[in-house]
């Protein structure tokens, strides 16, 4: 793909940071925040959901797109879902520990905090809110960040609920689950200071930093997602949609721009072209005898083949524009929208069983010539009108350049169409929740997980490498509590970052490990009740008998300590049954000596206690 000069270009760029918050409950109701199997729902209820018109009596562009599809949605309901959630009860106000986070989070973006804030409703029509909106509230604005290619703004900062899952696209519509529905979750956003693609990744980075800093953000695939906002001069403001994973921004930030400037060559030439769209045509009878089975298949339903005439696009609609992504993707994205399964055009056949005599009727049939392409779509005949009228219409916007629209990320770093871009009209308040007035000086500010890196090493010495693994690890709250309880920084590091890892290689489903299950097995080495090197095995019993406790598992699994004496005992019987050895080598027989005493044991001891009195044996009888 061509190296762009993105200075050159006047690229801008923004981001949206979506990151779920670590709560006890839910945003506006007392609802826990843990995700459920799907399989546990035990009742489902289906909603139609429709756009409404804002206080000022306007319809926002990207509802009223929705709309247009007819979807229905159903949504699966836990032992724990309330009123609040199947929306038939008002919501309670906003949770308090979820606004204490985000006070910290302001701080640590240096925000200026609102002094009194006022929740909103935005119009969602996409079956991911029981209520046909989402509420957000505006915590802070006019924050900064560093980056090495300079600072980039904060515009504000959002406390708004998660959406629903999504568990299953269906043809008829979406199955959702309601456990992430209401989770607190902060949306921040960038002012358009970003100016490369690795500027753009690195900002996410440092925003993910400082928000992990609060040790209160959920962690795991899923739970933070990022938005780009992404133009360049000559183009057009997109919204890049769900971006999870923070190595795809800056492949996205780049092939984004290199989409727009494609498509601003494809208007050139199609300018210089004189080309335009035409009337959309049935062509039904055309494909009357076709071997292709998708259209033959549409044709036995009852469907029909609608195509419209691309006078000068010959050649252009297969142009490549983002890797295997070409400009009739972007039209088959259009038609998909409307229950198509896409679209077939000329630059493309004879293929997928259109003959050459077929393409040839078919150009005939719309009176396009050799340099114009045709487009179809077969489907049932509503279908096929609406996909093929969305095609045409996107084939338009071609013709002018780069359409502002919201994007979908690709899993390989492109983008796909999803809907127009959202207006103003679609927020408005919302008149069930009470305004809240935060006070920044109710909390303290975080320490960074960079000043936690360094104070791992200087106040408990671990290596710089386990520092940082923990104070950016999962676990790093653990960790804290299990020192703070007495429990020896290098053990607590090491048992959740190193032996949680073996054990996941083990397939030993560590997902199953709770809180309480390290700190109670940490407390039991500390407390001389289980050696150190059987953590691996008590945190494994554990895991798979989730509801032991420790001590439970120590005894199950006949791992408890034996005492001095036991300990003693059995290193005085191996030194005496390799008394010769002993005497012949002296300390160089310790080696070996040492792996039996530790397997006379069976894990019953620590190796330095077994070391230890294991050399004062050999001592008095070398």
């Amino acid at each position: 793909m061509t190296e762009h000069d993105y200075e050159d270009l006047g690229l801008v760029a923004g981001l949206e940071i979506h990151q779920q918050l670590d709560t006890e409950t839910k945003l506006f109701c007392n609802c826990p925040t843990e995700l459920r199997e799907p399989e546990e729902a035990e009742r489902r209820f289906t909603r139609f959901l429709h756009p409404t018109k804002s206080e000022l009596g306007e319809l926002d562009e990207a509802a009223l797109e929705e709309s247009r599809v007819e979807r229905e949605f159903e949504y699966l309901a836990y032992d724990t879902t309330c009123l609040v959630e199947d929306d038939d009860e008002p919501p309670h106000r906003l949770d308090a520990e979820a606004r204490e986070v985000v006070l910290e989070i302001a701080q640590l973006l240096d925000m200026d905090v609102v002094d009194q804030a006022h929740v909103m409703r935005k119009i969602v029509v996409d079956g991911s809110n029981t209520s046909g909106f989402q509420r957000s509230t505006l915590m802070a604005s006019d924050g900064e960040i560093s980056t090495s290619e300079g600072a980039v703004g904060i515009e504000d900062l959002m406390l708004e609920e998660e959406s629903a899952q999504r568990v299953e696209e269906r043809d008829e519509g979406v199955l959702y689950s309601l456990d992430r529905l209401g989770i607190p979750l902060v949306e921040i956003g960038t002012k358009p200071d970003i100016r490369s693609p690795e500027q753009a990744r690195e900002a996410a980075e440092q925003i993910g930093m400082l928000l992990r800093s609060t040790g209160k953000v959920k962690r795991g695939l899923g739970t933070i997602r990022q938005d780009v906002n992404i133009s360049i001069a000559e183009g057009a403001r997109v919204e890049v949609k769900g971006v999870q994973s923070l190595d795809d921004i800056d492949d996205l930030v780049e092939n984004e721009v290199h989409r727009q400037v494609r498509l601003l060559e494809i208007r050139d030439e199609l300018r210089e072209r004189d080309a335009a769209v035409g009337d959309v045509v049935d062509v039904t009878d055309t494909f009357a005898d076709t071997e292709s089975g998708v259209i033959k298949s549409a044709l036995e339903s009852g469907g029909k083949v609608t195509a419209v005439p691309l006078y000068g696009f010959d050649g252009l609609v297969g142009a490549e524009i983002q890797p295997d992504r070409r400009l009739g993707t972007e039209l088959s994205d259009h038609a998909k929208r409307h229950g198509a399964g896409g679209i077939f055009h000329t630059d493309e056949l004879p293929a997928y069983g259109v003959t050459d005599e077929e393409v040839a009727a078919l150009r005939e049939a719309v009176g396009a010539g050799e340099e114009d392409a045709v487009a179809i779509v077969a489907a049932d005949p509503e279908t096929a009108d609406l996909a093929i009228e969305a095609a045409a219409e996107r084939a338009e916007t071609a013709l002018e350049g780069v359409p502002e629209e919201t994007r979908g990320a690709n899993e390989d770093g492109t983008t796909r169409y999803l809907r127009p871009l959202p207006g103003a009209a679609r927020m408005y308040p919302e008149t069930d929740v009470p305004p809240v007035e935060p006070d920044p000086s109710e909390v303290e500010t975080p320490e960074l997980l960079t000043e936690k890196v360094e104070r791992y090493q200087d106040e408990y010495g671990l290596d710089a490498g386990l520092a940082e693994q923990v104070a950016y690890g999962e676990r790093m709250s653990l960790f804290e509590q299990a020192v703070e309880s007495g429990v020896d920084a290098t053990l607590a590091a090491g048992t959740v970052e190193s032996t949680v890892t073996e054990l996941r290689r083990d397939d030993v489903p560590v997902e199953n490990l709770r809180d309480d299950h390290f700190l109670g097995t940490l407390e039991l080495v500390e407390d001389g009740e289980t050696a150190k090197g059987n953590v691996g095995e008590v945190l494994t019993a554990l895991a798979e008998s989730p509801d032991l406790t420790a001590a439970e598992a120590v005894e199950q699994e006949g791992l408890g300590s034996a005492d001095e004496d036991e300990v003693r005992g059995a290193v005085v019987e191996v030194v005496e049954r390799n008394a010769e050895q002993v005497e012949e080598e002296g300390m160089q027989a310790f080696s070996g000596l040492m792996g039996e005493a530790m397997g006379a044991l069976g894990g019953k001891a620590d190796g330095d206690t077994v070391s230890e009195l294991l050399r004062e044996e050999i001592q008095k009888r070398a």
